[in-house]
Parts: structure tokens; sequence; C-alpha cells
């Protein structure tokens, strides 16, 4: 196990662990109204890091992933709460996933897609966020419908909402949440991708990256928040 210097030297060179998050991800982070703290699952085992580690916290909200890997070029964060894709391999080293999500298709109510098989058919256009892990798998799955690329998740159910698509792919929380505040939607039956979530850092952070695998495993282990 590393030494608790040579962690905080890779994960907080300023004295503070700045943990990003992905706020289009309701499912695993939400914006308190009340005390404008941010909650859910990745705001809680960011709070456990920085305590496992002695360390101040500095939770940082991004919009969308893909503002989170922008936002790494200039190294304005420390660890990443953002899904573990083989495409971001290169760049980043990953804990093992804390949780999963899934993703599914909203549609509009009218529509005669009923479950994920009957959208990957010839002259359906899904649209999906551009660097979202979920249009990763997507890239890889579809054979016969049009994936149209979005630059974030809000833009594809824009696309939805004025009939630019069919279909708009997104995490299921999320399209359930979309749901509920704007009637004449619903979300297929079914789920094309479960997405791993995990801890991510940069890869030249080596001693970070062995301590986070640990501690994860051992957070999965306990059973506490956010598993």
């Amino acid at each position: 196990m590393p030494e608790r210097d040579e962690i905080l030297a890779e994960i907080a060179p300023t004295g503070v662990i700045r943990a990003a998050v992905n706020m289009s991800n309701a499912a695993l982070v939400q914006l308190d109204p009340v005390t404008g703290s941010l909650t859910g699952r990745s705001a809680q085992i960011a709070i456990a890091l920085a305590a496992e580690l002695d360390c101040s916290l500095s939770l940082i909200g991004y919009g969308s992933a893909a503002d989170i890997l922008a936002a790494a070029e200039g190294n304005e964060w420390d660890v990443a709460f953002i899904a573990s894709d083989p495409s971001r391999a290169g760049r980043f080293s990953f804990s093992p996933p804390y949780t999963t999500v899934t993703g599914s298709f909203l549609v509009s109510d009218s529509s005669p897609l009923g479950s994920v098989e009957h959208v990957d058919v010839e002259g359906v256009r899904i649209a999906a966020a551009r660097t979202a892990a979920y249009t990763k798998q997507l890239e890889r799955q579809v054979r016969n419908a049009i994936l149209l690329r979005t630059e974030n998740p809000a833009s594809a159910l824009d696309m939805l909402v004025s009939s630019q698509c069919d279909a708009a792919a997104g995490l299921t929380e999320s399209l359930s949440r979309f749901c509920e505040e704007n009637p004449g939607f619903r979300i297929v039956e079914g789920t094309f991708s479960k997405v791993p979530q995990a801890i991510a850092v940069h890869r030249r952070c080596v001693h970070a990256s062995t301590f986070l695998s640990d501690f994860i495993q051992q957070h999965r282990s306990a059973g506490k928040p956010g598993n």
C-alpha cells in the first residue's frame, strides 16, 4: 500500500482533493436546493475518500462527462467520478466500479417504439451525447439506426422535444426525471447498456491508482453508502 504522503502528492497537490462529479448523472449526484451542497452516491464516496486520507475536499460539479474530460486538460481536478469506458483508458486509470447505472431510450408517447430492441432499425434516428460512456457502447452496438451525436445529454433531449430525432439515449434515472417534469414522453422497455461508475485519476498517478483500487474494494465489502 502506498504511503499517505505519496498518495496526496498525486491527488491533493494543493492540500485539497478536488473531486469532479457529473451533474447530468442524476442517479449519482444531486444539488440540495436548501443547503446548496452536493449529495448522492458520488458525493458520499468522495467525502469518505477525503476522510480516509484525512484531507480537505472540494466537490466540483460539471454539466456533463464531456466537461469533466475537457477540464482534465487544464488540470482542474484531481479525481473524477465518471464511467470507466475502454475509450478513456489511454488517459486515465480507473478504480473498480463502485456502482453501475443503466442506459435506455426516451421517446414520445405517440412513438411506435416500445422496447430497446425496436430502436435499432433502419430509419430510426437516435440522439446521444457525443462523449457519454453509454454513447460509446451504442457505437459498438447499433447496426441499423442512425446515431446523431450531440454536445451533451440535454441537447439530445432537446432534439427529441423538437422532433429532430425519434429517440434520445440517456441514463435511465435521468430520463425518468425528465418524464416526470415533461408530460408526453416515456422510456422504452429494457436497457441497452450497463455503465460501470468509477473514480478516475490521471495515468501518472500510480500511487493513487493503487490506493483507490483498495479503497473501493473495501468500501464495497463493507456495504457503505454508495454501494
